[in-house]
């Protein structure tokens, strides 16, 4: 089976130094590799075809056969880096706590060690619209040692 960590360095490699960054390398039992990547400015089809050349031409299928697919996380996929949470300040987020619990917010900081959260309130009467709190006592700063996952609530509004 070919190793994860290999691909991982090789990646890492590649994308040092540029606005790209390595989220996460999935290695099944079948040699199946898949290598997610995100950016500063975003990840274009040009971006993953060209990791994905680099890749294949750092491994020998004459070693060990595989199959690979180069591409940018999901939109529903969670947050995995701190990188990624810094590109997604101002987006709504759903963070699910190590107890389970659920926290929603606008991201409005992060930093080293956490992030904050502008939690929202229901406007009154029938609406179910929601406008942003702007109270500091309506922020909620949590470390990133107690987020279990994290995901970008996606709005079609």
């Amino acid at each position: 089976m070919i190793d994860k960590k290999a691909i991982e360095d090789i990646v890492n490699s590649q994308l040092e130094d540029n606005p790209l960054f390595l989220v996460e390398v999935k290695v099944s039992p079948q040699n199946r590799i898949r290598v997610f990547i995100d950016g500063d400015q975003g990840v274009s089809i040009d971006d993953c075809k060209k990791l994905s050349r680099h890749l294949e031409s750092a491994l020998d299928r004459d070693i060990e056969d595989f199959e690979l697919e180069v591409s940018s996380v999901g939109v529903g996929a969670p947050l995995q880096q701190r990188r990624q949470f810094r590109n997604n300040t101002g987006r709504m987020l759903s963070v699910i706590l190590n107890d389970q619990s659920v926290v929603r917010g606008r991201l409005v900081e992060v930093s080293q060690e956490e992030i904050v959260l502008e939690k929202e309130k229901p406007l009154k009467g029938k609406k179910k619209a929601r406008e942003p709190e702007t109270d500091a006592a309506d922020r909620v700063a949590i470390p990133f040692e107690d987020i279990d996952r994290a995901k970008v609530e996606v709005s079609f509004r």
